[in-house]
């Protein structure tokens, strides 16, 4: 399914060897061997290689950015060294084929920090993919701030990914059903996106914008929900909030204009895009699989779903696919280097 313009996909997955290996010290249930839901994605997720390049090639993908999956424990720095040099290892090898994002240890922000400005000086990545938690902590406080002001300095951005939170599943969750549909719920079906948009409004509401307005960040899945309740949230914490004594300098809708980018991961429906069209100015729409969870034809078919519609032009389609990438994540990918 090849296109006449090159595709970039962000948010593409791998399992480190590394990681397997922390679970099994632990013994702790490695969550994509202990769920049958999840397991199917398993060779996929620790192969990148022929497969994956023969995936990519039969649906156009030109490029995948490679970044770890979630994980349901905190990695310690030697095991995010170990996954990153992995990682490069890989990219050096297809360098026409891949690039990455940093995996931080975010229970320790300053070994975080260095060991994102280590990833993108020395082993030339384009940004990180944290989890959206780490052992239940968010990010709007300070301490967690170091990182965000390295990606700032080095202009790159921060992805926020959905992951494990196994406190919100019980309060949340959990129900007169399976335990099968308490996991979906707290995971992929609704919960790891609704917490990730919630995430994106503490960080607003407790400051990190305005502490460091050019920070970049991605989050996936079409906005994480954020489009559609976008204008309500803009107005609450523009009219609301002052009177609880928060008073931003630079607000929601700013801040989403500036600050905030969206990929389509894993969303290939046009009604969740329509929203997301409306709402976001169009260079900061990006393309996403989320491979191997997602399947690259699904991507593919996408986007020729979304060309025919009629909901953008032939320019806008080709910077959603690969010139919106391009220029955020400061890569060329040559219009010659196209999966055919």
């Amino acid at each position: 399914m090849p296109f006449s313009f090159p595709v970039i996909a962000l948010e593409e997955h791998f399992l480190a060897d590394a990681v397997v290996e922390v679970y099994d010290a632990a013994k702790i249930v490695d969550p994509y061997e202990g769920s049958v839901v999840l397991r199917r994605c398993r060779a996929n997720l620790v192969e990148v290689g022929d497969v994956r390049l023969d995936s990519m090639k039969e649906s156009g993908i030109t490029l995948q950015v490679l970044s770890h999956v979630a994980n349901s424990i905190a990695l310690d720095l030697p095991t995010c060294v170990k996954v990153n040099d992995q990682l490069a290892w890989r990219v050096a090898t297809w360098p026409q084929q891949f690039s990455a994002f940093a995996t931080l240890p975010m229970k320790n922000p300053s070994e975080a920090a260095a060991e994102l400005r280590r990833c993108v000086d020395e082993l030339g990545f384009r940004g990180a993919l944290i989890d959206n938690n780490t052992e239940g902590q968010f990010y709007d406080h300070p301490s967690f701030w170091e990182v965000f002001q390295v990606a700032e300095e080095l202009d790159v951005p921060v992805y926020l990914h959905p992951t494990y939170n196994d406190q919100a599943k019980t309060l949340l969750c959990e129900g007169s059903y399976p335990d099968a549909v308490a996991q979906t719920l707290a995971t992929h079906a609704w919960g790891w996106h609704s917490e990730t948009a919630l995430h994106v409004l503490r960080l607003f509401a407790a400051g990190l914008f305005d502490k460091h307005p050019r920070l970049k960040m991605i989050i996936g899945h079409m906005g994480e929900m954020l489009p559609f309740q976008l204008d309500r949230v803009c107005r609450i914490s523009s009219t609301q909030w002052p009177m609880a004594g928060v008073k931003l300098e630079r607000q929601l809708r700013q801040v989403w204009d500036e600050n905030i980018w969206v990929t389509t991961s894993g969303m290939f429906t046009l009604a969740p895009m329509a929203t997301l069209l409306r709402q976001c100015k169009p260079d900061r729409i990006l393309f996403s699989v989320d491979y191997p969870f997602s399947r690259n034809e699904w991507g593919a078919s996408f986007l020729n779903l979304l060309k025919e519609s009629g909901m953008v032009c032939d320019q806008m389609l080709e910077d959603i696919a690969y010139r919106n990438a391009e220029k955020l994540l400061k890569i060329k990918v040559s219009t010659d280097t196209k999966a055919v």
